[in-house]
């Protein structure tokens, strides 16, 4: 399963959602939280369960319920009442006992899916690793905002403020061997911005990107697809590897290792996902 693009959709706007599940986004969030004031939620709940009944997208998709304590086992009952999406994600993730409950109720229900954990506060980033640790996580999201306000740092277009807790998430996830998942860039009709700053949370380490806008999706999507000249340099790499007498060899002038060798075949194997 690719992750590449992670675009959000209000859970009150049923139009929306379903626009948003047959669109190009690997995986479609009906959001019961920031996208909802507290006096539609009642409305959302029921609005995200008739689309989920009734939609059948290429896509994954997620319901985003509200946070441990502010809601989420009301979000649950009422959304394991129809379909089931195919994850959760719990915003504010603080500790693993977080993901834990929403695991107990999920299995209380009949069943169990993937959980997708939002890193946004300090705890959460203190306590990255214990929550990708457990078994139903299967993403770590990283959430600038709310951190920013969560530690009253302020937040700025270079991101220095945030850059510890955005590189402390995605290894957290990499040990794990699961998902990260990077910030929003939140001036949506900024391409070349966007660009640029996926191009960086791919050097970080990130499998993929949330988006607020669908717009935003194909510039995702295209990052953190492998290039023809990537994938070329990777078969150049693993041909010559299975050529090579020795650990150490050479490919187009550059010296060959075992890291590289890694970096290739997980090119390919991201390749191979994106076709799929």
């Amino acid at each position: 399963m690719v992750r590449r693009s992670v675009l959000f959709s209000p859970g009150d706007k049923p139009d929306l959602m379903r626009k948003a599940a047959m669109g190009n986004a690997d995986v479609v969030v009906f959001d019961l939280e920031d996208a909802v004031a507290p006096a539609d939620k009642r409305n959302a709940r029921e609005a995200v369960r008739e689309v989920l009944d009734e939609i059948d997208p290429d896509c994954e998709v997620a319901v985003r319920v509200n946070p441990i304590g502010l809601g989420a086992m009301t979000d649950l009952e009422a959304i394991l009442e129809g379909s089931r999406p195919d994850s959760i994600m719990v915003p504010k993730t603080e500790d693993a006992t977080d993901i834990q409950r929403v695991q107990a109720r999920l299995e209380e229900a009949g069943g169990s899916c993937p959980v997708l954990a939002l890193i946004e506060s300090a705890a959460g980033v203190l306590r990255a690793d214990e929550i990708a640790a457990v078994d139903a996580t299967d993403a770590l999201l990283f959430g600038a905002e709310d951190l920013a306000a969560d530690i009253g740092a302020t937040r700025t277009s270079e991101g220095i403020e945030v850059l510890y807790a955005r590189e402390r998430t995605v290894i957290a996830a990499s040990a794990a061997g699961i998902d990260a998942i990077d910030i929003v860039y939140t001036d949506y009709g900024d391409t070349d911005g966007l660009r640029e700053e996926t191009a960086f949370a791919r050097q970080l380490g990130y499998d993929g990107k949330m988006a607020i806008h669908p717009d935003q999706v194909p510039v995702i999507n295209d990052a953190f697809t492998p290039s023809d000249d990537d994938i070329e340099w990777a078969e150049r790499v693993l041909a010559a590897r299975d050529r090579a007498e020795t650990g150490v060899f050479e490919v187009d002038g550059e010296m060959i290792d075992a890291p590289l060798i890694a970096q290739a075949e997980r090119i390919l194997e991201r390749a191979d996902e994106t076709d799929n």
